[in-house]
């Protein structure tokens, strides 16, 4: 990673953290796999709402790393994975431009899904790109103050799992509401494990996190059952007959406990990143088996 010239391809892809995507891809399969089950699947719009998802988490990455290099967040003793304006990969000022280009693209991405989910559609789009700064920016950056949690709930959950299922169908209902919460809940195990390596120097930064207001221990708790109520709430789906939808996520639980376990064993330090890495993998498990077990 040290051979990384300023400003190149590969500095760009490393500050784009494509691994991520995974956390922009799983909402955007689960409202397409509602659309199909209610037979309002169309492909365009699918796939718009997949590039939109994906623009707008690379362009929420983009901001994170700038904010959070500006605020001294990304300080040596840093844990997680390096940043790149942290490590001079890419210049404050280049990053501003890549931000403005991301932003760019997810709006004009944005403007041509309102021809298939209406101007309603509009104030959702602003609101993800104004919430993508708020997230680390601004004067009083909500990540800072402990609602990073929250806001993967809605950004994640509800936002990209509801509006897919919108723009296909032009509809809600209470399928859609209880896959959007679980969906939340999942994803919201990624912030929790970073959160809870980080904790210590979260709380020299001053960023209060849930981990650092309520502590190590708790923090681990809630991590299982972020992935225990996701399971819980897809025992909803029996409602409408598909059970399948019901059993097949059940089978997260297994490498999500297992998971847990080594979270706690590792308890703290550089070595909780494979804790991130087997959370990302375990997240997509419960994606596809929930997606799977929808359709069939």
């Amino acid at each position: 990673m040290t051979n990384v010239k300023t400003n190149s391809i590969k500095a760009w892809l490393l500050a784009a953290r494509p691994k991520t995507l995974t956390g922009a891809a799983i909402p955007v399969m689960l409202g397409c796999a509602l659309a199909f089950i209610y037979g309002h699947f169309q492909v365009t719009p699918a796939l718009l709402c997949f590039l939109f998802a994906f623009l707008m988490q690379i362009d929420a990455n983009f901001i994170n790393d700038l904010f959070d290099f500006l605020k001294g967040s990304d300080r040596e003793d840093r844990l997680g994975p390096e940043r790149a304006c942290a490590q001079g990969w890419i210049s404050a000022k280049a990053m501003k431009a890549g931000i403005a280009c991301t932003t760019l693209l997810a709006g004009i991405t944005g403007l041509c899904l309102l021809y298939y989910g209406g101007l309603e559609m509009i104030p959702i789009g602003i609101a993800c790109m104004i919430f993508a700064f708020l997230y680390t920016a601004g004067p009083y950056p909500l990540a800072y103050h402990g609602w990073g949690d929250l806001l993967v709930l809605v950004f994640f959950g509800f936002v990209p799992v509801g509006c897919t299922y919108y723009v296909l169908a032009h509809d809600w209902n209470m399928s859609v509401t209880m896959a959007s919460l679980a969906c939340g809940l999942i994803i919201d195990t990624l912030l929790m494990i970073n959160n809870f390596r980080d904790r210590e120097q979260d709380a020299i930064s001053g960023k209060k996190t849930i981990v650092v207001r309520l502590g190590a221990k708790a923090g681990l708790i809630l991590y299982f059952l972020l992935g225990l109520a996701a399971c819980w709430c897809c025992f909803y789906f029996l409602e409408i007959g598909k059970i399948y939808a019901v059993l097949l996520p059940q089978l997260y639980l297994i490498p999500h406990i297992l998971t847990t376990q080594h979270m706690a064993r590792i308890y703290r330090g550089k070595a909780l990143n494979g804790i991130l890495g087997e959370t990302s993998r375990n997240m997509l498990i419960f994606g596809l088996l929930l997606t799977l077990g929808l359709i069939l």
